[in-house]
């Protein structure tokens, strides 16, 4: 591209550029814009590590969609039923912190608050409290401030929970596990983070914003996401 030295030296008359307004006189309007849009559709939250590349089969093994299935009651432990599905008694509800905890317990040893600490129901509240605690402190729990870095810290190979408390404390809220996803920060800033959850719905592999479809005002700011590091 040919430059005019006297268009230069008009607007640099009287004051001195920066090398950024300099190049901004250069560079055609159109490109920032595109650079922007190539932002967007870069993947997000950096490459899935080998550790990530395990975590992914490992939460897969525990078949969340034939299993902890909402309307029955189950195993909190392998989410097979324990009684009918006409059964009306506690425990005959959705099973999203149940199936957390046992991926949490069976698959990657990490304790997160469950059954006998306590009970299935309103367990996914319950955890919400307990991940603030010093308690979970202890345990290795540490709170995450943004999705981006969420999702980042899963495709390394973490545990990275999504959680939401229903403000009326006697209904339940939700938790999911964030799982390895090179998806595009367009498609983040849309949908939030990769998850696999139990639920109303099960999902092997769903977003955020799907995965609280049914919990009006957690999406996007009423959820808080929790890390807690796996050994290498």
């Amino acid at each position: 591209m040919k430059i005019r030295s006297h268009t230069l030296t008009q607007s640099c008359r009287g004051r001195l550029l920066s090398p950024i307004a300099l190049f901004s006189m250069i560079l055609p309007p159109a490109v920032p814009g595109a650079l922007r849009a190539a932002a967007e559709q870069a993947p997000c939250c950096g490459p899935i590590t080998p550790e990530g590349h395990r975590l992914a089969p490992t939460l897969d093994s525990k078949n969340v969609e034939s299993l902890w299935l909402a309307q029955e009651h189950v195993n909190w432990e392998t989410g097979e039923p324990e009684r009918s599905g006409e059964d009306e008694g506690p425990g005959h509800h959705t099973h999203c912190s149940a199936f957390a905890a046992a991926v949490a317990k069976q698959r990657l040893g990490v304790y997160l608050l469950r059954p006998p600490e306590h009970g299935q129901k309103l367990l996914a509240n319950a955890q919400f409290e307990w991940l603030r605690s010093a308690a979970a402190r202890k345990f290795g729990w540490h709170r995450v401030l943004d999705m981006r870095e969420a999702q980042r810290l899963a495709n390394q190979g973490n545990l990275v929970l999504v959680v939401f408390q229903k403000p009326e404390k006697d209904l339940p809220g939700h938790l999911a596990i964030v799982r390895p996803s090179e998806k595009t920060l367009q498609a983040l800033r849309r949908d939030g983070p990769q998850i696999i959850q139990a639920g109303i719905h099960n999902h092997a592999s769903t977003i955020v914003r799907v995965g609280l479809l049914n919990h009006p005002g957690a999406w996007p700011d009423g959820v808080r996401y929790y890390l807690h590091t796996l050994p290498r």
